[in-house]
């Protein structure tokens, strides 16, 4: 039978994990949902002609480059998917968009607030065009945190007073582990901060539809050098120990005021012993609570204070219902989803939004909100705590 939507031409740089599980994304969203449009994997690109070839055949690439600016400039792209460290996320996204191509940039968005408000520039000035964009903050699509945000909004939990969110990691806490490009500050722009804590920061403003006001904050870098990545390998061997500086923090933590008046916690650690990915996320307010855990993604817990105290406390919710936000895309009641699903979600609206003629959300504007906060963070802890408002545009 013949297709006959609109096909999108879809071009990635990077193939590592983001990569990875970006391009899960782009094999799967069209078998589970009904789209307006047709994406293709039409080319990845990397540095290494060799490494980049292979990639693009286990993950379903039909060809590839070792120039994304030669990627950017295919007749045969529409899409350009942004899976690079930081410290390229700027100089991509703003070649793409000034060449007309639609932008999905990994989180955070850029390294710095000057780069994030020039990616932002340019991604106002390509709207105008009919050019989208949105960042890629893929915990916003797990349904039990899209469930989160609809029960808040439609008053479940009242006036929101707290929020406390924390994501904790354990993959650092071995001083030998090598000195990767997420330890370097020129390639990662900040630490367990940008790296996680973003992701914290955005879904705070996503469930609550609050913005953070200003911070008081503290970060540490608990081990201070590692064995050089490149090397470490060749220098086990021969009992070598070339080390080099880490360059961003290990964890931070900030408190926060909210713009609808509450209170907020963040803490963002990669040195979680025996934590792997608790993302946890309560928001307390005044007829009501809601908490949820990543580690546990398809369970939300939910309190309705105005029930009578015999049937108050927490309930577990199990976010499996073809009802609940995506899931009736995909299996049976109780089969549960995961962490790959998010981003399936995450393209399916960018693409219902490029053929909707509509600016898709998170956009880069929201991803520049968010770099705010993460420069907001980084003064605080840099003059012991001071409280620091988090500039607006």
């Amino acid at each position: 039978m013949r297709d006959n939507r609109p096909a999108l031409g879809v071009g990635m740089v990077g193939y590592a994990f983001m990569g990875r599980v970006h391009s899960q994304a782009w094999r799967s969203v069209g078998a589970f949902f009904d789209l307006p449009v047709r994406p293709e994997m039409a080319v990845l690109s990397g540095r290494s002609a060799e490494r980049t070839a292979a990639a693009a055949a286990r993950l379903g690439w039909a060809a590839v480059e070792t120039d994304w600016k030669e990627l950017v400039n295919r007749d045969d792209v529409a899409i350009v998917d942004i899976c690079t460290p930081g410290d390229s996320h700027a100089e991509i996204a703003i070649a793409a968009l000034e060449a007309g191509k639609h932008v999905l940039c990994e989180k955070p968005l850029a390294n710095t607030v000057a780069e994030a408000e020039a990616m932002t520039a340019a991604a106002t000035a390509a709207a105008a065009k009919g050019v989208r964009s949105m960042v890629a903050f893929n915990y916003r699509r797990v349904p039990a945190v899209a469930l989160a945000r609809k029960l808040v909004a439609e008053g479940r939990i009242g006036e929101v007073r707290h929020a406390r969110a924390v994501y904790l990691q354990d993959w650092i806490t071995d001083p030998e582990f090598p000195l990767v490009w997420r330890l370097q500050k020129d390639k990662a722009g900040s630490g367990a901060l940008g790296d996680i804590g973003a992701h914290i920061i955005d879904t705070v403003g996503f469930v609550t539809g609050q913005r953070i006001d200003g911070v008081s904050a503290i970060t540490e870098t608990f081990v201070k050098e590692r064995p050089l990545a490149e090397e470490s390998a060749g220098l086990a061997a021969s009992g070598g120990t070339a080390r080099g500086p880490v360059t961003v923090d290990d964890a931070a933590l900030f408190i926060a005021r909210l713009s609808g008046g509450g209170l907020a916690s963040f803490e963002a650690t990669r040195f979680a012993t025996g934590r792997k990915n608790a993302l946890r996320i309560e928001v307390n307010g005044s007829r009501g609570s809601l908490y949820f855990d990543f580690e546990a993604m398809n369970e939300l817990w939910f309190h309705d204070a105005t029930l009578p105290d015999e049937e108050g406390g927490f309930r577990r919710v199990l976010v499996t219902e073809a009802t609940h936000p995506y899931v009736g895309a995909w299996w049976p009641p109780g089969h549960g989803l995961g962490y790959e699903h998010t981003f399936t979600h995450e393209v399916k609206d960018f693409l219902e939004a490029i053929a909707a003629g509509q600016d898709p959300s998170p956009s880069f504007a929201d991803g520049l909100r968010v770099q705010r906060v993460l420069a907001a963070v980084e003064q605080s802890a840099a003059q012991d705590s001071r409280y620091v408002r988090v500039e607006e545009s």
